[in-house]
């Protein structure tokens, strides 16, 4: 209980809004001092948690990049950290700065467009770059990127200039850059053995821990299937790579001759060596690290002849992961990799019996679907109901014959790239099998269950359900586990009244994706681009909210116009959700099934809301942005007005067609604020109260412009910029309306907003 009392310490301190200031941190450390006096030992811990975790944080918030240097070009020296990812016509990569001026933090992530050549890791260049400080989209349900960068250490973000020419050169020896070209090695090897093949992604993760090159469709698949952790260098991986190597060293120790250290110790050595090699490849995860501790232990107890209970070895491993690096709290990681380790140890101990071996098999891949459930229901709104079966399938075939034999190729490729071939093309077979297995069982109806993301007491009843359901035979009250799930399988989902409309603009950066609810109906207007398979704003941003909201199904999908930054996301979003009706512009969109081309006079009533499509008209315009669609939604006492791209030719035609009966109480801002929309004439006709900008954060257009920003506050309007807010929410309740800035209520101490105050 200490240790967990240090861990919750930590865990508060990533829920504040700002790190305290230097009177604040003597009060913590006297009262620390004053609870450890007394010996209150549980609240002393707790404290010195928040403590440690708090000076973590402020170290590394120290190593941002310096306001005065952003927007600027930096001259800067390093090398490829990682394995570059390459996407249409540039590759992103991390960088770990050797040589910098002052301000210039040491490991960023870039971008390079249209660079010289292959980018590898392991390489040394002198980069003349042009960064900016950490920021991150911010939406409900989605990812966290600015989290996720601020757990791995990285400082500024930002893009290679050409000129300067960028200049190769060869730095002095160091342990992280040599790992870093092993894995760039090994990951070149593995692409010249398994060229085009559909795995080759799954492959390198298993064996570097480079997730990259696995699609999204293979993603989507193997979240259904509750297979995810397979994908991935796991605790299983290391321990069965370190079991491997002891029993082949402890057989084969005796009879080499080296009797002065027993087999069994040197077979101990040789396995963590293996395991800290495999960890390395994998950059060292959380998972990884949880393993490699818990191995540790367990090895230097076989060592020293200790016997240590598995519970206390999960304790530690717990403790000195998060001691090491509090910010591994962030990580969803680190949540699903312990939960599922001390799942392991609470249904393997205190039974009696041993059952056979498929029947125990059967029972722990069941326990792991059920136990997981709750966590994986609050990250990803979404639990698999064949991962059981699936599971049963997978692991045998992925931890037993493919990671071996992937390993094995690997190696054999230094040597001999015909051995390394007979031994990577089984893997890639049985890949290829075991791809199609979960297809189809990707496509079973009812193969994953959706739900919103359930209330803090869903969990707290869940897992006490998972607890008492996975209890012994003979334990009290198991019958209540099923009335405990209650909660957590049903999750209120809050739906607006009739009448009443819930909009949300979400933020995609450079583009546009809106949500709006009715009573029981919902409509998409826009998804965001696609800039690549990695980078997908309908399957990012888009499909986790709706998840988020409990939307399984939408009545309309409105594509305003063709532009990548409105229509992008489209497919994704068409691909796992049904859609009922597409209004579109484009042709290409309005000619399939359930498709409409969108035209000034439709007109549709859902649950005492009105939408009318504004234009274009029948005659069309000169350009594809002011020929995007254009809705009005309105309840009598609100009325939104969605614009999509249109410029100053379409804000006239509309102003001479419609009037004032433009008026409207929110206008999503006609073509991001450029200074060729928000005309002055249209304006004082539409006369919104609120006006929310779909623009990104820094974003190279310069949206929204001064000019159009001046325009709204002549005429006070206040405004809202997605880049800035994040996610905008507005509710109506027949007589108020207040915008809800996710920005604002998620703040948290490492978000750029709060750093910079």
């Amino acid at each position: 209980m200490q240790i967990l009392s240090f861990i919750a310490g930590i865990a508060w301190v990533q829920q504040w809004i700002r790190l305290p200031n230097a009177w604040e941190w003597g009060c913590l450390l006297g009262l620390a001092a004053l609870l450890a006096r007394r010996r209150h030992w549980h609240a002393c811990l707790l404290i010195c948690g928040a403590i440690w975790a708090g000076a973590y944080a402020d170290w590394l918030l120290s190593d941002r990049l310096a306001p005065a240097l952003a927007g600027k070009d930096t001259i800067v020296r390093g090398y490829i950290a990682g394995i570059p990812k390459s996407a249409d016509n540039r590759v992103g990569f991390d960088f770990k700065v050797t040589r910098a001026d002052p301000g210039v933090p040491d490991k960023l992530r870039l971008n390079w467009y249209y660079p010289p050549g292959d980018l590898k890791a392991g390489q040394a260049w002198e980069l003349t770059l042009r960064l900016r400080r950490p920021h991150g989209r911010a939406n409900p349900g989605a990812f966290d990127y600015e989290a996720w960068l601020f757990a791995n250490h990285i400082g500024a973000t930002g893009y290679v200039r050409a000129k300067p020419q960028p200049v190769r050169f060869d730095p002095p020896f160091s342990v992280a850059r040599y790992l870093a070209l092993s894995r760039q090695a090994i990951a070149d090897r593995l692409d010249s053995l398994l060229p085009g093949s559909e795995q080759l992604g799954v492959v390198q993760a298993l064996v570097i821990g480079s997730q990259d090159a696995i699609s999204q469709r293979q993603w989507r698949v193997f979240r259904q299937t509750g297979i995810v952790h397979l994908m991935v260098i796991s605790g299983a991986h290391i321990s069965l790579v370190a079991g491997g190597v002891f029993m082949i060293v402890r057989r084969f120790w005796a009879r080499l001759g080296f009797l002065a250290v027993s087999p069994q110790n040197a077979a101990a050595v040789s396995a963590w060596l293996a395991a800290l090699c495999y960890a390395a490849l994998a950059g060292f995860s959380v998972p990884a690290q949880r393993a490699l501790v818990m191995l540790t232990v367990g090895l230097l107890a076989l060592v020293w002849q200790r016997n240590v209970a598995i519970a206390r070895v999960l304790s530690i491993a717990l403790l000195l992961v998060v001691a090491l690096d509090p910010l591994a709290l962030l990580s969803v990681g680190f949540c699903l990799s312990f939960a599922a380790v001390g799942l392991l140890v609470y249904v393997s101990s205190g039974r009696l019996g041993r059952a056979r071996y498929w029947r125990r098999t059967g029972q722990v891949h069941v326990a792991m679907a059920v136990g997981l459930a709750p966590l994986l229901m609050v990250f990803f709104q979404q639990v698999s109901l064949v991962a059981p079966l699936a599971n049963c399938v997978a692991v045998p075939i992925i931890g037993l014959l493919v990671v071996p034999l992937s390993l094995l190729a690997a190696g054999a490729a230094f040597l001999s790239a015909d051995l390394a071939y007979c031994l990577a093309w089984p893997a890639e077979r049985l890949l290829h099998g075991l791809w199609w297995v979960l297809q189809q069982m990707a496509a079973w109806p009812f193969s994953a269950l959706f739900t919103g993301t359930p209330p803090w007491y869903g969990l707290l009843f869940g897992v006490l359900a998972v607890l008492l359901l996975l209890a012994p035979k003979g334990m009290p009250g198991r019958y209540l586990s099923p009335i405990l799930l209650l909660p957590l399988c049903f999750a209120p989902v809050e739906k607006p009244s009739s009448g009443e409309i819930r909009f949300t603009l979400l933020d995609v950066g450079q583009g546009l994706a809106a949500v709006v609810q009715t009573e029981r109906h919902a409509l998409v207007f826009d998804t965001g681009a696609k800039f690549s398979q990695q980078a997908d704003m309908g399957e990012s941003v888009v499909l986790p909210f709706l998840r988020y909201r409990g939307i399984a199904q939408l009545d309309a999908l409105v594509i305003s116009h063709g532009d990548n930054d409105h229509s992008g996301g489209a497919a994704a979003v068409m691909a796992e959700i049904p859609v009922t009706a597409i209004y579109s512009s484009v042709p290409d969109w309005a000619s399939q099934a359930g498709g409409i081309y969108c035209r000034a006079g439709q007109h549709w009533h859902w649950d005492g809301v009105d939408f009318d499509m504004l234009s274009p008209g029948t005659e069309p315009f000169g350009s594809e942005n002011d020929n995007s669609c254009v809705l009005s939604i309105s309840n009598g006492r609100f009325r939104f007005l969605l614009t999509g791209d249109i410029q100053q030719s379409a804000e006239s035609w509309l102003v001479r067609r419609y009037g004032s009966s433009l008026a409207s109480s929110v206008l999503v801002a006609p073509h991001h604020g450029s200074k060729t929309s928000s005309s002055s004439g249209f304006l004082q006709q539409v006369r919104p109260e609120l006006i929310l900008i779909p623009a990104g954060h820094g974003n190279r257009f310069g949206f929204p412009h001064a000019a159009v920003l001046r325009r709204y506050a002549a005429m006070h309007i206040k405004s809202f910029t997605t880049g800035q807010a994040g996610a905008i929410d507005l509710k109506t309740d027949g007589a108020t309306m207040e915008p809800d800035l996710m920005r604002q209520h998620s703040r948290r101490y490492w978000t750029d907003d709060a750093v910079a105050k």
